[in-house]
C-alpha cells in the first residue's frame, strides 16, 4: 500500500490501490493522445459557444435536439457544469487536467508566452472569491442560463482572457488556471475530498539523487510545488509528475483525511471566505432570486415607492443585453429597478447567511477552547461537503427544468434532493466532530459540534426554501 501522504482506508485491497496507480501510469505515457482530446473538447466548446450566437433564437416549439441553441444550453448548464462539479469530489481536478478547453488554449499560448513574471495582484488570494461571485452575479444579471450571448460573453470571455495571460506571463504554463479562473477557487475546494490524489512521499524524494543536467524534469503546468504537495487543491491530476523521483504517483486516500489533518495547517481566510460567503452565500442568493417571495415584495415595495414620488424611469428603462437582460421579441426585459433589486437581493443573502455561517462556526471554535482564528478557519473546511451539494443541486435544477421542458418524468428528483443534502449535512457533522476532537473531547467536543451542526441545519433550510418551501 502506498505511503505517502492521505493513506488509502484502512482494510483497502492492494489490487484496488495497485490499479488506481495504473491509471497515473498511464497518464503519464500518453500525453500526446490527451492533448488530442483536449483539442477536440476545445473545439465543440468552441462551436457550443459561437454556434447559437449566429442563429435564431428558438421557437417555443423547438427541442433540444432539434435546435443548437437548447442543445448548447442543455450541454453547458445541464451537463457540463453540474457533473463537473461532481467530478471533482469523485475524480479531484482532473477536468482541469485532462478535458479542460480554456486551460488547454491558455496552456499552448504560454508555448509563445513573453515570459513575464507573474506579478503579485495575479497571486493576490482573494480572487477565487471575488471571480467566483463577480461571474454568478453577473451570469445572473444577463440570464446567462437562458440566452446564447451572455454564454459567448461569460464563457468566451473567460477564455479569451485566459489567452491572454498566457500570451503574456510564464511559458507552457496555466497562470490563469492556477490564479484567475473563476471557479478555480471551487474547484481547489471541492477537490479536497476526492478519494484519488496524486500523492508525494517525502522520504521518497529525499532518498533520491537529484535530476542530473540535461535530464528532463516535470513541467506542472498549474505551479504546483510537488516536493512539499500535500493537498489535492492545486493538482490538475494531468499524471505528467508520475513517478517523478520514484516518489509521485495517483493513490487512495480517505475523503475525509485532507480536510481533518491538513486543513487545519495551512488556513486560509480568503478560502473560508469563499465557502461562507461564495458557495454558501452567493449561490444561494442566485439560485433564490428567481422564486422568493421576498424579491417579490422587495421589488413591488421599491416600486411604489418610486412611483409616489414620480420616479418613474428605474421601471421604464433597461440597458443593453452585456448589462442587463434585454430580449423585448421574447418578453423577457430586465428594468433598472429589476436590476437593483436583483443586485441587493443575493448581495443580502450573501452577508445574511455567511455572517451567520461565521458566526456559528465561531461560537463551535470558541466553546471547543480559546478561540483560535486558525481553529476557526479548520472548522469552515467543515462544510464543504454541503456548499458543494449546494452549487451542485442549484445547477441541476436547471437539468431538471429543461429535462422537464422535454416531457421527460421528473418525479424522483425530489427524493434525490433531499437525500443529498440529507448526505452532505451527516458528512459535515462526521467532519466536525473528527475536527473539533482534534482539540478537545468530552461534553467540550459535544457541544462543539452540536453548535457547528446548526450551521449545517441553516444550509440545508436555505435549499429547503428553494426546493420545498416557495
Amino acid at each position: 500500500m502506498w505511503s505517502g501522504s492521505g493513506p488509502a482506508p484502512a482494510g483497502l485491497a492492494d489490487g484496488a490501490d495497485r490499479l488506481v496507480a495504473s491509471v497515473g501510469h498511464w497518464l503519464s505515457r500518453h500525453q500526446r493522445a490527451i492533448r488530442h482530446v483536449q483539442w477536440a473538447v476545445a473545439l465543440i466548446y468552441l462551436v457550443l459557444i459561437i454556434g447559437p450566437v449566429i442563429t435564431d433564437l428558438p421557437p417555443r416549439t423547438a427541442h433540444v435536439w432539434t435546435h443548437l441553441t437548447l442543445f448548447a444550453q442543455f450541454a453547458f448548464w445541464g451537463i457540463w457544469w453540474p457533473f463537473v462539479l461532481l467530478s471533482m469530489i469523485l475524480v479531484g481536478r482532473s477536468w482541469c487536467g485532462l478535458l479542460c478547453p480554456e486551460g488547454a488554449l491558455s496552456e499552448a499560448a504560454s508555448r509563445y508566452s513573453l515570459g513575464r513574471h507573474v506579478p503579485r495582484w495575479i497571486t493576490w488570494k482573494g480572487w477565487p472569491f471575488v471571480a467566483f461571485a463577480l461571474t454568478t452575479i453577473y451570469g445572473q444579471m444577463v440570464s446567462v442560463y437562458q440566452y446564447p450571448k451572455p454564454v459567448l460573453a461569460v464563457l468566451g470571455g473567460s477564455t479569451v482572457a485566459a489567452i491572454a495571460v498566457g500570451l503574456v506571463y510564464g511559458r507552457n504554463k496555466r497562470v490563469w488556471c492556477r490564479y484567475l479562473c473563476p471557479v478555480n477557487g471551487v474547484f481547489a475546494v471541492l477537490a479536497k475530498m476526492a478519494p484519488v490524489a496524486f500523492q508525494v512521499d517525502g522520504a521518497a524524494w529525499r532518498r533520491s539523487p537529484h535530476p542530473r543536467a540535461g535530464q528532463a524534469l516535470v513541467n506542472c503546468s498549474p505551479l504546483v510545488p510537488l516536493k512539499t504537495m500535500r493537498s489535492a487543491s492545486p493538482c490538475h491530476m494531468c499524471g505528467r509528475c508520475d513517478g517523478f523521483r520514484g516518489s509521485i504517483r495517483l493513490g487512495l486516500r480517505a475523503p475525509n483525511h485532507e480536510i481533518v489533518h491538513v486543513a487545519g495547517d495551512t488556513p486560509n481566510p480568503w478560502e473560508t471566505v469563499l465557502i461562507l460567503f461564495g458557495m454558501m452565500g452567493v449561490a444561494l442568493g442566485a439560485f433564490h432570486w428567481t422564486t422568493s417571495p421576498c424579491f417579490i415584495d422587495a421589488k413591488q415595495g421599491l416600486a411604489e415607492w418610486l412611483v409616489e414620488r414620480g420616479l418613474t424611469w428605474p421601471l421604464e428603462h433597461s440597458a443593453p443585453w452585456f448589462v442587463l437582460t434585454n430580449y423585448p421579441a421574447q418578453n423577457d426585459v430586465m428594468t433598472l429597478l429589476d436590476g437593483f433589486v436583483l443586485l441587493s437581493y443575493i448581495s443580502a443573502t450573501a452577508i445574511l447567511f455567511g455572517g451567520l455561517f461565521g458566526l456559528l462556526l465561531a461560537l463551535a471554535t470558541r466553546i471547543a477552547g480559546p478561540f483560535s482564528a486558525k481553529r476557526f478557519h479548520h472548522l469552515a473546511q467543515t462544510l464543504i461537503p454541503m456548499a458543494g451539494c449546494g452549487v451542485f443541486l442549484g445547477l441541476f435544477s436547471i437539468t431538471v427544468t429543461m429535462l422537464r421542458n422535454e416531457g421527460v418524468p421528473v418525479f424522483w428528483v425530489s427524493g434525490l434532493r433531499a437525500a443529498l443534502l440529507a448526505g452532505a449535512a451527516t458528512w459535515c457533522v462526521w467532519l466536525a466532530w473528527r475536527v473539533v476532537g482534534l482539540w478537545t473531547g468530552g461534553l467540550r467536543r459535544v457541544a462543539a459540534t452540536v453548535q457547528a451542526a446548526a450551521a449545517v441545519a441553516l444550509a440545508v433550510y436555505g435549499w429547503a426554501l428553494l426546493f420545498w418551501i416557495w
